[in-house]
């Protein structure tokens, strides 16, 4: 919040200017201004729009992102979809600047439960890995932050382990992940930016969340709830957060912020179209990676057409996976055991390769 302005005060420069937010005391609003800073951390670099450029498109194409889509609903919201969440709980990035981490791994972690079609598949990734052990190849530090390419250039070519590899904690540290971290890392198919007004809402009500940043001015610390707009202060600094919805009929955006559930409504903000940059170019997900060992799951669905090698699988709590369809051999041999499982009711381990079936062991 501006230096000597209290929150009655805050509250009423908004009313004056016709906003529809509520500003109160926040887990970031009573920090001194050195602190609520050390609560940002995204600087952009090598190729992305600088603060200023985000801010300059995003006031550029408002009418268009208030327009309505053909090919896409006019709300959604990641956390109510058919009664259903797949938003992962909020976290809290402290006084470390890897907010960058914490959008990233976000998006990640609600695209892999799209991905499963299981709101409750359990996955909490390491956001210490992925800024203190693949960010500092690419300057990522607490006092410096980061950028969004390395953090989505990482997930894609090392990936990321689970939070109990290497718990997160709000200093510079060095990168001490456990040591079979490779073979519990999870991996995206890839990363692309989004900047049309009509895609951005098209890919987030059918394929998930994208990852997104603005500009942080200082009135933005106190906000509690409605549709945030830039009131009064000057600039704080860069932040990446998970953009999880939107709202034509409000006109805002839904996001997933990583300052704990004291800040804003129980973690999340709204944010007006076209406000601070935050549409100005938002990061796609395109997919994770499905490699390794499905332990302990059932077969309740198999599924087969007059094609040679085309079965498919379906596992509890997975979905449908393909059987390897290397060779004759093989691909009979796993669809026998299979239908056995099925037929039986009884668990299997099964070992997919890019969500292929390559191996099972029926208990």
């Amino acid at each position: 919040m501006p230096e000597n302005i209290g929150i009655d005060q805050l509250n009423l420069l908004i009313k004056s200017a016709g906003g529809s937010w509520t500003a109160g005391i926040t887990s970031v609003s009573e920090l001194p201004p050195e602190e609520k800073k050390r609560r940002l951390g995204y600087n952009p670099s090598d190729g992305e729009e600088t603060l200023e450029q985000r801010i300059s498109a995003s006031s550029a194409k408002v009418s268009a992102i208030k327009a309505g889509v053909a090919a896409a609903p006019s709300a959604f919201d990641w956390r109510n979809v058919n009664g259903q969440n797949y938003i992962t709980s909020v976290k809290n990035q402290g006084g470390c600047g890897s907010c960058v981490s914490f959008g990233t791994t976000a998006t990640v972690e609600a695209k892999f439960r799209i991905q499963r079609g299981n709101p409750s598949f359990a996955v909490d990734l390491s956001e210490s890995s992925l800024f203190f052990c693949i960010g500092p190849a690419t300057s990522a530090s607490c006092s410096g932050g980061w950028y969004m390419t390395p953090a989505m250039d990482g997930f894609k070519n090392t990936g990321v382990p689970d939070e109990a590899c290497f718990p997160y904690t709000d200093h510079q540290q060095a990168c001490s992940q456990c040591g079979d971290s490779a073979s519990r890392a999870t991996k995206i198919t890839g990363w692309h930016t989004i900047s049309n007004a009509a895609d951005l809402k098209t890919w987030i009500s059918t394929n998930g969340p994208l990852a997104t940043c603005f500009t942080v001015y200082d009135d933005f610390f106190s906000y509690k709830s409605g549709i945030y707009r830039h009131v009064t202060g000057g600039v704080a600094g860069g932040h990446c957060v998970s953009c999880v919805g939107y709202s034509d009929v409000g006109g805002f955006w839904i996001c997933k912020n990583s300052w704990g559930t004291g800040f804003g409504e129980s973690g999340y903000f709204c944010i007006a179209y076209g406000e601070c940059g935050i549409d100005s170019t938002m990061w796609a997900v395109e997919g994770v990676v499905e490699t390794g060992w499905l332990n302990n799951t059932r077969v309740i669905g198999l599924w087969t057409i007059d094609q040679d090698r085309n079965a498919w699988a379906y596992l509890t709590n997975i979905g449908w996976r393909r059987i390897a369809y290397d060779n004759d051999n093989i691909f009979f041999d796993m669809l026998r055991l299979l239908a056995a499982a099925k037929e039986g009711a009884r668990p299997v381990n099964v070992y997919q390769e890019n969500g292929i079936i390559k191996q099972v062991y029926v208990f």
